[in-house]
């Protein structure tokens, strides 16, 4: 909470003008979203400036690109709260609220967050897959899930880009988190990232089929 605030106190230099958020983010999208995006935590000067997950930073660069390519997002970017995106289908999240230190939240701060997690799951009662953003997303997912009455098999599932588990009726895919440090790398490619969104379209079209 506290570097959150410092930071929207002390600003980036290329963000002097504005004015941060500089609060806890709640999720957004299609209240009746059969995919919910897991993300890791509200970027210092991405969410925690824009007051919207993954907008104004490289990290939602990538990610609403792809939910456009997908039909899961009306527009291929996000800069804004304001700038006239809307999900279809989709809702996207993050496991930890507030920006941390460095990008990396403690456990700690995934477990005080995840109540929230577990809200959101109980209201959006149609999300059959959560494309969870990394292993520490993949993990708070398996967490909530198993606090609703869910819990992982036995060993517990290990995260993996493409791997998928079903949990009730809702099933958990891992994709790389579209980070700098995956992309610039090429370790999540723009077609890895469109392929994990093609297998959760069509995991939706078999659980509508089989409901």
């Amino acid at each position: 909470m506290a570097w959150r605030e410092e930071v929207a106190r002390t600003k980036r230099a290329a963000y002097t003008s504005q004015e941060y958020w500089g609060r806890p983010l709640p999720g957004f999208g299609d209240p009746a979203a059969r995919i919910l995006v897991l993300g890791l935590a509200p970027a210092a000067h991405g969410g925690n400036r824009t007051g919207r997950i993954f907008t104004g930073d490289r990290s939602g660069d990538w990610l609403f690109a792809a939910l456009w390519r997908a039909g899961l997002a009306n527009q291929p970017q996000s800069v804004h709260r304001g700038d006239g995106l809307t999900l279809k289908d989709c809702y996207v999240t993050a496991a930890v609220r507030c920006a941390p230190p460095a990008n990396r939240p403690l456990p700690a701060e995934r477990d005080n967050c995840l109540p929230y997690l577990e809200r959101e799951l109980r209201l959006l009662r149609s999300v059959a897959v959560i494309v969870c953003l990394g292993g520490f997303a993949w993990d708070a997912a398996l967490r909530a899930l198993a606090a609703l009455g869910l819990p992982p098999p036995r060993p517990r599932p290990r995260f993996g880009h493409g791997a998928a588990i079903g949990l009730g009726e809702r099933t958990l895919l891992g994709c790389y988190h579209p980070s700098q440090q995956n992309t610039f790398t090429g370790r999540l490619t723009e077609a890895m990232l469109d392929e994990v969104f093609e297998q959760a379209k069509a995991l939706v079209a078999r659980s509508t089929l089989s409901a």
